[in-house]
């Protein structure tokens, strides 16, 4: 009994058991056929590279943001970059020093600094 599927959908059952062999082979039409219908070479086309995009995701977004973005032109880009990073480890130390006096371990104060920055992002000081 042969089982096969067509466009209309299955035919036969799923009771025969397998009669054919992993090793068959196509001869005849259906090679010369196959043959054919294979492209000889295959040309492949250097992949388009584009520059990566360095764009804040944050730009615009939060309470404070319009300020910061003003800043930033106002001042340059590695001017601002410079501020904002002696005000951030001065946060950091800030939040260090908090945590020595109320006696929180050092993995309470890594959490309060993840915070702190997703305070910052949400607020816009980090547009």
């Amino acid at each position: 009994m042969a089982t096969s599927i067509s466009a209309t959908g299955f035919k036969g059952d799923f009771g025969t058991s397998f009669k054919g062999s992993w090793g068959t082979s196509i001869v005849g039409e259906d090679y010369a056929m196959l043959v054919r219908s294979v492209p000889s070479h295959v040309s492949v086309a250097k992949p388009v590279k584009l520059p990566p995009m360095m764009k804040n995701v944050n730009e615009g977004k939060g309470l404070f943001a319009p300020i910061v973005v003003i800043t930033r032109q106002v001042v340059g880009k590695k001017r601002f970059n410079q501020l904002r990073g002696k005000a951030i480890a001065l946060h950091s130390q800030v939040i260090t020093e908090f945590c020595k006096s109320i006696g929180a371990d050092a993995k309470q104060r890594q959490g309060l600094i993840r915070l702190a920055k997703k305070n910052g992002e949400r607020l816009g000081f980090l547009a």
